[in-house]
C-alpha cells in the first residue's frame, strides 16, 4: 500500500479457507503486507447469513427512529457504562488521542458479551464488562436479531483470526486462548444528516484508532465518509462495501506484533457532500481479547535480540482507559 493507491484491498475468506497449504501461504503472506502497510483489508466470502444481516440492520434502523424519550430508555443509568443507548455528541473519540475536536456528531447503541464467563470471580472490573445488556423493550424483535449478528460476528471473527495467525507464521488456533471469555462488543451507529457548511459534519467521529484486536465493519452501503489515514498522514475514502465487510486491527494486535502491524488512524467526516450530509449507519464489531488477558510481544515478531516495543498490558485495564478518554464531560 503506498500513497499513490487509493484502494483498501480485498481478501476472499471462503477461498482461504478451503485453499490448499501453499495457497493458503500465499494469501497469508499477502495479507501480512497489508496488516504491515496500513492495517485495513475488506473480507468478502465471509460465510454470514444475508437475512442475518438484514435484520440487524433493520432493527438498528428502527430503534434510531424512535422518539428520543424511548431512545434515552435504553441508556444505562451507571455513568460510563459501555452498554445501552449514547446520544449525540457524548463522545469524542479524537480525545484518545490527545486531539481536542468537537464532539462527535452521531448516536449508538451497544451491548457487551451476551453471558458473563462461568467460573470467573467478578473483580472491580467485572461489571463493566460483563453487565447486563439493556434491550430496547419497544422493538419486539430486537434482542433476537441482535444476538444473531453478535454470534455471527463471533464466528466470523475466529475465521478471521486464524487467517492473521497464518500470517505470522503462528498456529493456526493461537488467538482462540485468548478469547475464551473475550471482551466483545457489537456497536450500531447512526450519524444524522446536517448541512455540509456545519461544523459537526466534519466531526461525525473523530480521528482515532481502534482499541481491541480487530473490528469488523458493515458500513452504509450507499453513504460513505470512513476516511483512513496511511503511514505518511495521506487520507483516503474507504470502498464502498455491499457485500463485505471492512476490517480494521486494533491497538492490542499492534501491541501484539511489537508494532509490526498497524492500528490505523480513521475517522467519519462529510466526505464529498457540498450541500446537505446524508444519514448514514453503520454496524460494527469490535472483537477484544479476555479483560484479564496479558498482552505480551508474539516472540515471532521480535528479531534476535530486539527488546519489546511495548510493555505488557492487562487487556481489560487497557480497553477501560482508552473508552474512559472517549467520554464528553457534561456539566
Amino acid at each position: 500500500m503506498t500513497d499513490s493507491g487509493n484502494e483498501i484491498p480485498t481478501i476472499d475468506l471462503g477461498a482461504f479457507a478451503e485453499a490448499a497449504d501453499l495457497d493458503k501461504a500465499r494469501i497469508a503472506e499477502e495479507v501480512d503486507e497489508i496488516c504491515q502497510a496500513i492495517g485495513f483489508l475488506v473480507v468478502e466470502n465471509h460465510g454470514v447469513a444475508e437475512e442475518v444481516i438484514e435484520d440487524a440492520w433493520s432493527v438498528a434502523r428502527t430503534f434510531f427512529d424512535l422518539p428520543i424519550e424511548q431512545k434515552l430508555a435504553s441508556q444505562s443509568p451507571a455513568a460510563g457504562c459501555p452498554r445501552g443507548y449514547f446520544p449525540l455528541e457524548e463522545e469524542s473519540l479524537a480525545k484518545t488521542l490527545g486531539i481536542a475536536t468537537p464532539p462527535d456528531r452521531k448516536e449508538a447503541y451497544s451491548s457487551g458479551p451476551l453471558v458473563p464467563p462461568d467460573g470467573h470471580s467478578p473483580d472491580a472490573h467485572f461489571d463493566f464488562f460483563y453487565g447486563e445488556n439493556i434491550w430496547p423493550s419497544s422493538i419486539p424483535t430486537f434482542r433476537s436479531a441482535w444476538e444473531n449478528y453478535y454470534r455471527s460476528m463471533e464466528d466470523l471473527g475466529a475465521r478471521i483470526m486464524q487467517l492473521l495467525a497464518h500470517a505470522l507464521k503462528l498456529e493456526e488456533d493461537f488467538f482462540a486462548a485468548h478469547h475464551t471469555h473475550h471482551l466483545g462488543a457489537l456497536r450500531t451507529l447512526n450519524y444524522p444528516s446536517s448541512p455540509a457548511d456545519d461544523h459537526t459534519a466534519v466531526h461525525r467521529a473523530g480521528a482515532h484508532s481502534d482499541y481491541g484486536t480487530v473490528t469488523i465493519l458493515k458500513p452504509d452501503p450507499d453513504v460513505g465518509g470512513l476516511e483512513v489515514q496511511l503511514p505518511s498522514a495521506k487520507w483516503i475514502d474507504a470502498p464502498s462495501v455491499t457485500d463485505g465487510f471492512i476490517v480494521n486491527l486494533g491497538d492490542l494486535m499492534a501491541r501484539w506484533t511489537n508494532d509490526r502491524w498497524i492500528s490505523t488512524v480513521h475517522r467519519v467526516t462529510s466526505g464529498d457532500a457540498t450541500e446537505t450530509v446524508p444519514r448514514r449507519q453503520s454496524i460494527a464489531y469490535f472483537m477484544n481479547p479476555n479483560y484479564d488477558g496479558n498482552i505480551t510481544t508474539i516472540p515471532t515478531c521480535l528479531a534476535d535480540g530486539e527488546e519489546p516495543a511495548n510493555a505488557p498490558v492487562l487487556a481489560g485495564d487497557y480497553l477501560i482507559r482508552k473508552f474512559t478518554d472517549a467520554q464528553v464531560e457534561n456539566d
